[in-house]
Order: structure tokens, then C-alpha cells, then sequence
């Protein structure tokens, strides 16, 4: 089926069924719809899992709540709550930082475009369009992190190394409405069954249309 299909028509056809699997599919870190939380969540969950997060950012908005106090808050206190993220040294000084900037330069409140939401220290593409997405319900692409990476390759939509050029290909594949999806249902598909490590595409109801299905099959057919 899948040698029939145009890539844009395997793209489709893939967030279809992912929609079916993953109706309810939706941003894992707990932010209260607040943009400086989410803000800071989305800068602190790399490198980790969203549950590791939603454990620290309670204690660390209950000490800190908005980016007034954490601009001026004594940096190893921030370290010692952010500890159980990882590399907290370097995460305190990049959620610190633009602390600052959102104080100084945008009159404490969070951006809400592209543009000005990556000139904050540790934003790129990815936690730009998170945030400016959830906070502010502006769609302007596809968050690539490591899931959506892992499975655009897989599913044959892109071979690009540098994420942002893999949003490009997405975007161009997949119609403007759906991108918000892409990065819920690839997550949960990433993490239920086409994992890093072993997918088990003998369970994927994409196996038909994948083309790391077939490989995966033919090499243990040749084995």
C-alpha cells in the first residue's frame, strides 16, 4: 500500500490514524495555561521526561512564581530545586537569564511571537512553537524534539539531520490545521510503540504504510 501512496498522501493518512490511537493526545507538562510556567517547564525538560518536571516546577513557582523573583533569586537556591532535572547548572542559568530579559525588555510577560520568543536564552524553534502554541494558541509550525525526529525518519517524511529543516519538510507535508497534533501524536506513538530502541511494529497499525516497517520485516525475513 505504501509504494501507491505520494509522501504527502502517507503523511495524511499517518496523523489520521495517529488521530484515531491518540484522540486525546496533548502536552504532558503541567503549566496552569500560565506562558512564564510553561516557558520555563518546556526549558527544563530537556534531556528528561515531563513527569522528572511536573516533580520540580511546583516547588520552584511556589518559591518563584513569575520571572520578577527568579531574576533576582539567589542562583544556587534555583540550583538546588532544578537539581533533579539534570545539567542544572547550565538549565538555571538559561531559565535565570531570561528572566532578565523578559523583565527588562518585555515588561515581565512572555513574548507571544516567534521572533522575540527566540531571542530569549534557551529557546529555540522547538520550545518557541510550544510555547507560542499552548500559551497563546498560535500555530506557526511543528515542535521537533527528539520523538517527532526519530519518527520522521522513520515514517519516510524527512531525511534531514537539522530539526528546524525537518519542520520544514513536515510543514509542507502535512496540512497547516493538523501541526498543532503532530508533536502530541508522534510523542505518544514514540513512546508506546515506535520507540527509540526496539519499535515494535509487529503492534503498529502504521506498519502497512511505514517504511521502517518494511525494512524491519525484510531484514528478519533475510536473517
Amino acid at each position: 500500500m505504501a509504494s501507491e501512496m505520494t509522501t504527502q498522501q502517507r503523511a495524511c493518512e499517518i496523523m489520521t490514524r495517529l488521530g484515531r490511537l491518540y484522540p486525546t493526545a496533548h502536552i504532558a507538562l503541567d503549566c496552569s495555561g500560565d506562558p512564564w510556567h510553561l516557558l520555563v517547564a518546556v526549558i527544563l525538560s530537556a534531556q528528561t521526561t515531563d513527569a522528572g518536571v511536573n516533580k520540580v516546577t511546583p516547588k520552584l513557582f511556589a518559591r518563584f512564581p513569575g520571572p520578577k523573583e527568579l531574576a533576582g533569586a539567589d542562583i544556587l537556591e534555583v540550583e538546588d530545586i532544578v537539581r533533579p532535572t539534570g545539567f542544572y547548572h547550565n538549565k538555571t542559568k538559561l531559565i535565570m537569564a531570561a528572566a532578565r530579559m523578559i523583565v527588562a525588555e518585555f515588561n515581565s510577560r512572555v513574548p507571544d511571537t516567534m521572533e522575540d520568543l527566540m531571542r530569549l536564552p534557551g529557546v529555540a524553534r522547538k520550545t518557541a512553537n510550544i510555547v507560542i502554541a499552548n500559551a497563546y494558541g498560535k500555530v506557526e509550525g511543528i515542535a521537533v524534539d527528539t520523538h517527532v525526529f526519530r519518527l520522521a525518519h522513520r515514517f519516510g517524511l524527512s531525511d534531514e539531520k537539522d530539526p528546524d529543516k525537518v519542520e520544514r519538510d513536515l510543514c509542507a507535508l502535512i496540512p497547516r490545521e493538523d501541526w498543532y497534533a503532530v508533536n502530541y501524536r508522534f510523542i505518544d506513538h514514540g513512546r508506546s510503540i515506535c520507540t527509540a530502541k526496539r519499535p515494535i511494529c509487529g503492534a503498529c497499525e502504521l506498519s502497512d504504510i511505514c517504511p521502517a516497517a518494511f525494512t524491519v520485516a525484510n531484514w528478519r525475513q533475510e536473517a
